[in-house]
């Protein structure tokens, strides 16, 4: 039989689907035209070209209502598991999930040591996904202390690691070889597809020859057996070959007419097997990796294809029975996507609130730097939860990031104007208090000891009134300047042999003092309560120098009455915030948007509540550092403090959610 003779009678060629680079047009002219008639002509042929084949995988939705069950039939036959994303083909792998990268680099290039690609292929997908994820996670942080230290994100670069660097090597490696593999994969195709070139011209001598049926069937089996035993071709080839055969393979049995009972028996052999082939598609229903059993499914159904006819009255039976274990994994794997696609969804909108909340900081202007500090935690805090949180599909994920990281760069920018704007002023003050230790350098050394104090004294009192100076030189200046006072103090206090009267007298006057803070009693005003305290201390450094062995015991005893009267302060007004929060709450009672001012405001106190009991466990774990020693335990002491003053204000966080809640 000729070519020609053959191709007349290919209902797809008929359709005006001679090749792969008119498919698209053809196939559009016929679906445009409504000819549902010729769709199911073309789908049921089973003989598409591989492009027509995909268009129809993806019109299959549309088409599928009025089509069905002929779509449903076969475009889950057309469906190509290596048109999926990377993250679709790579599998959950738990035990990658508690492995850092250098481990995962490791594992890496111990399995780029095997040159078998389908046998390593898929663990090394998930090693790099799992990497490239640890990665990332390290890119962000690196990012986030780069615009915390003040930096521009524009300028931003990040520097590959040595852990990076190997792992980039081994992948090279493995891209290395699979190339190679699919080199060689490419040229076994041009093999095989010549090898089946070669049966279909031998087919075509067996209808053609004159030889007794018996070695007319044998030598067909023979060529069934050996078409069955050469693997894949170019894709670009296997549409049209596989038609030719199977052309080739009715005018067989069309020339011979084999005896009917060796036809039933032949598909008696074809029922059995696809039987088996519905068995083993009904397995995969327990199957826990959708992924592997998508791509199971696949080859499942080029084995059917590859299967003969069944008896009459089984074919619609046993396809029955294949189509609905296909469906049944189909919709068990769409089921999986689209709870992919409601999680992406709601990652987007949780991502669009932050977006909310980090312009809000960006709208307002800060005067201080306490409030920038302040803001830029609070930003961080975003950043923190942001970071928490999955990604959004892909259309949407850079949008939303831009919008974020613009919002980010937008505050950090005005931040840095306001700081370099402090910074002048910074280093005004700082000429202003050099000259001022220049001035006190100068009299240090005098004897005038009236007028010079009184010199002495207006320089301090103007140092107070000077702001801060650059950080770097704050402690430097300073230790200058006190040192020019000191000496001169020193000097006159060594002149006067008063002075161990004026100590002791002074050790009368604030143990008296101590006695007086004592009977003190807080009132209900903070601020009487802020400027009584501060009278106590003005006096208390008013009052000088007390001999040096009391020194330490009547300071101790001071500082913790003092400590004492802001402890009970802050306790009364940890109880008035919580009455003013608890009356706030009952005052929104009937405010139509009660619901969500409580929500804002509860998320709000959670957040905060977090990030103090993350400040408390870093506080805790630090303070077993400390040696035993003396300034450790100051330094001990003062973090027991910022620990105590942190829980009291967890416990009003807490009683403020408990509020809220209720």
């Amino acid at each position: 039989m000729e070519n020609n003779e053959q191709v007349t009678q290919n209902p797809a060629i008929e359709e005006g689907f001679e090749n792969d680079a008119t498919t698209s047009k053809a196939l559009k002219k016929v679906i445009d035209g409504n000819d549902k008639k010729k769709i199911v002509k073309l789908i049921q042929s089973n003989i598409l070209p591989s492009k027509v084949r995909v268009e129809v995988r993806t019109l299959g939705e549309e088409v599928r209502t009025e089509l069905s069950p002929v779509v449903d039939e076969v475009v889950p036959e057309m469906e190509n598991v290596s048109e999926m994303d990377d993250d679709e083909l790579v599998e959950d792998n738990n035990e990658l999930d508690d492995l850092n990268k250098l481990q995962l680099v490791e594992m890496l290039e111990e399995l780029v040591q095997d040159t078998d690609i389908q046998k390593i292929k898929d663990k090394v997908a998930a090693i790099r996904l799992h990497f490239n994820k640890l990665n990332k996670e390290d890119m962000d942080n690196e990012l986030d202390q780069f615009l915390q230290g003040g930096g521009e994100a524009e300028s931003f670069q990040h520097k590959e690691d040595p852990v990076e660097q190997r792992f980039n090597a081994a992948f090279g490696i493995f891209k290395t070889n699979r190339a190679k593999q699919n080199e060689d994969l490419e040229k076994q195709k041009l093999e095989n597809l010549a090898k089946k070139q070669a049966i279909l011209e031998e087919l075509k001598e067996i209808i053609a020859s004159d030889d007794s049926l018996k070695k007319t069937y044998d030598d067909f089996r023979v060529l069934q057996d050996r078409w069955k035993e050469i693997g894949s071709v170019p894709a670009t080839e296997n549409s049209n070959l596989w038609n030719n055969y199977h052309f080739l393979v009715e005018k067989f049995f069309d020339k011979v007419r084999i005896g009917r009972e060796l036809r039933d028996l032949d598909m008696k052999k074809n029922l059995d097997a696809k039987i088996e082939l519905c068995e083993k598609a009904e397995e995969l229903l327990d199957e826990k990796s959708i992924t592997k059993a998508f791509k199971a499914l696949q080859k499942l159904h080029e084995d059917w294809k590859e299967i003969g006819p069944v008896p009459q009255e089984k074919k619609d039976e046993i396809w029955e029975r294949f189509k609905a274990a296909t469906d049944k994994i189909n919709q068990i794997r769409r089921e999986h996507y689209s709870k992919i696609e409601e999680e992406q969804t709601a990652n987007y909108e949780a991502k669009k609130t932050l977006c909310e909340k980090a312009e809000e900081v960006v709208a307002e202007d800060y005067t201080s730097v306490n409030a920038w500090q302040k803001k830029s935690n609070e930003l961080s805090e975003i950043f923190g939860v942001w970071k928490t949180i999955g990604p959004a599909n892909k259309k949407d994920n850079e949008e939303i990031w831009q919008r974020f990281r613009g919002a980010m760069d937008a505050f950090f920018a005005k931040k840095k104007t306001f700081f370099a704007t402090l910074k002048d002023r910074q280093t005004e003050n700082l000429e202003r208090k050099t000259q001022l230790c220049i001035e006190a350098e100068a009299l240090m050394e005098s004897t005038e000891w009236k007028n010079v104090t009184e010199q002495m004294k207006k320089l301090q009192e103007e140092w107070k009134t000077i702001g801060p100076v650059p950080k770097r030189h704050a402690d430097k200046i300073w230790k200058r300047f006190r040192a020019a006072c000191d000496t001169f103090f020193t000097r006159k206090n060594e002149h006067f042999s008063g002075r161990r009267t004026e100590e002791e007298a002074n050790l009368t006057a604030k143990k008296a003092l101590i006695e007086e803070i004592k009977a003190f009693e807080l009132g209900t005003s903070r601020n009487e309560n802020m400027d009584a305290i501060k009278a106590f201390q003005k006096r208390w450094i008013e009052i000088g120098y007390v001999p040096m062995k009391h020194k330490d015991a009547i300071n101790k005893e001071y500082r913790e009455l003092i400590d004492g009267l802001f402890d009970r302060m802050r306790k009364n007004q940890n109880e008035a915030s919580t009455n003013e929060f608890r009356e706030m709450m009952e005052g929104w009672k009937d405010d139509p948007n009660a619901g969500d001012r409580v929500r804002k405001e509860s998320s709000k106190l959670q957040i905060r509540i977090q990030k103090l009991r993350e400040e408390i466990s870093v506080l805790e774990n630090n303070i077993g550092f400390f040696s035993n020693s003396k300034n450790s335990e100051l330094m001990r002491a003062e973090y027991e403090k910022k620990i105590n003053k942190a829980k009291e204000d967890l416990k009003v966080l807490e009683a403020k959610l408990k509020i809220a809640e209720e």
